[in-house]
């Protein structure tokens, strides 16, 4: 086989990542060095499968920060003021509340139950807060609730699935992976889609959370682990000279070249090199975009780093804000799991909410507020959307007596920032809390299109070929949230 340059290589495979190849076009410039540049140029080449892209029409948003509460949270207990629940609190749950829905999970009907809290409107906007999360409430106005989400199914990895794929079954692209294949990446030196949970194992479901499913696998989230070292097998082994280094990974292109060149549409092999090729750059660009050690003191206490309950999540956060500047399009974080041991390991109160909600609240709050903060103080946050999200809400009714069980015909999530209309509410839910407001129920699909939509996506032109089909993020569904958008 005739030998090829390693530039002539990148160029006409495309290895390694499309993006912005100059450190002043960037945000947050300054991130790749000059040993760097005529890789990260290279890397633009239009061959390569993450080469940047220009969206539908002019984009609101840069970047998505995904916020999925692990375990799902009771909104009726942080956002949605339900007075008449307080008042029929201990009674069972009136049948008019029921009609239209299947009661099949494992709790049963029970009776009613409104837990200790005070709640508060917050804000010119009047939004109501409990008094779980004091931090989060002084943002009441740069807040676009959804107080009418719905969903399919409750179970979590059924519902956890459809929340980051829109599918119920394995196989679909997560939101994130359709982000990088309609646009591209903007940084060549990170990947553009990056998903950070703190837990010392993978999230529930683990890969299908961040999976590319049928699109190449080039597009595949990559998981950043919690700690300080992240990224596993970043650094080389010791005694390994740089350039022993490169000229291994030089040799094992050729190898890969020759072999994927028997089987051209494996995206796994094309994946794999391109993951080596990244992670050659990777060595100098991202030790430095995921340590804030050298962030100042203020900005560490504002994530919440100086306390041990709120620093393993606020390290997320903050993490997140740092990949953003770099421009990281799609970051997925997964809160839950944490050194807390039994039913309060993550939000899913069936019994005992008072504890648990205390303490994930307690977990959350203040590193989310300080996000929010940090990127209006850093001008990030009119092009960041920042999404918090749950694969489904709790009921009106108890379980075990003192939790809740799991409900999917009614519950909150909210965006803010990247041009959406801060301040406002969309949809409710009735007296109890327990189902949307009929006509404004937003769906998984209904969300994933708003947030296409912000991206400068047509979430309906968004169209892969798959099996002959002709397949697009949404499914046969979804519709933007028009009263949502700036």
């Amino acid at each position: 086989m005739k030998n090829k340059s390693r530039r002539d290589f990148l160029y006409k495979t495309g290895y390694g990542l499309g993006g912005l190849a100059l450190s002043g076009l960037m945000p947050g410039g300054g991130v790749i060095s000059s040993a760097f540049a005529e890789e990260a140029v290279s890397a633009l080449a239009g061959g390569s499968p993450l080469a940047p892209k220009g969206p539908h029409f002019p984009a609101k948003a840069k970047t998505v920060i995904w916020l999925h509460m692990a375990g799902a949270p009771s909104t009726l207990d942080l956002y949605d003021y339900k007075p008449e629940l307080i008042k029929l609190a201990g009674q069972g749950v009136p049948a008019s509340f029921l009609k239209g829905i299947k009661t099949s999970t494992q709790g049963g009907v029970t009776k009613l139950i409104a837990t200790k809290r005070t709640w508060k409107q917050h804000g010119e906007s009047g939004a109501w807060f409990s008094d779980l999360l004091p931090n989060l409430a002084q943002h009441a106005d740069d807040i676009a609730f959804i107080k009418s989400s719905v969903t399919i199914g409750a179970t979590h990895d059924i519902s956890i699935l459809k929340l980051n794929s829109g599918g119920l079954n394995p196989g679909r692209p997560t939101l994130g992976a359709w982000v990088q294949y309609a646009l591209g990446s903007a940084n060549p030196n990170l990947p553009a889609y990056v998903v950070l949970y703190n837990d010392k194992r993978e999230p529930r479901g683990g890969v299908t959370n961040w999976s590319s499913g049928f699109l190449p696998a080039v597009y595949q989230g990559t998981p950043f682990r919690p700690g300080n070292s992240p990224i596993l097998h970043l650094n080389n082994p010791e005694y390994l000279a740089a350039a022993e280094k490169r000229h291994s990974l030089d040799l094992l292109k050729k190898l890969n070249e020759q072999h994927g060149s028997r089987y051209p549409d494996d995206s796994e092999l094309q994946a794999r090199t391109e993951s080596y090729e990244l992670a050659y750059r990777m060595q100098e660009t991202a030790p430095e975009a995921v340590d804030y050690s050298k962030e100042s003191d203020a900005v560490k206490e504002l994530y919440g780093l100086n306390d041990e309950v709120t620093k393993p999540y606020g390290e997320l956060l903050l993490r997140a804000r740092r990949l953003t500047e770099r421009g990281v399009r799609f970051i997925q974080v997964v809160s839950g799991p944490t050194d807390i041991k039994g039913d309060s390991r993550d939000w899913d109160a069936h019994s005992n909410i008072e504890e648990n909600h205390s303490t994930h609240a307690r977990i959350v709050d203040k590193p989310i507020a300080g996000l929010l903060k940090d990127l209006k103080a850093n001008d990030l946050l009119d092009s960041t959307l920042v999404v918090w999200t749950s694969e489904f809400g709790r009921t009106s009714w108890s379980e075990s007596g003192d939790g809740r069980d799991h409900n999917p015909w009614g519950y909150t999530q909210w965006l803010a920032g990247g041009g959406v209309k801060a301040g406002t509410t969309y949809g409710s839910t009735d007296e109890i809390g327990l189902q949307a407001e009929k006509g404004k129920e937003v769906d998984t699909y209904d969300l994933h299109a708003t947030v296409l939509n912000q991206l400068g996506l047509d979430h309906l032109k968004v169209i892969y070929k798959n099996l002959g089909r002709s397949e697009r993020p949404t499914v046969v569904y979804g519709k933007v949230i028009k009263e949502l958008i700036a």
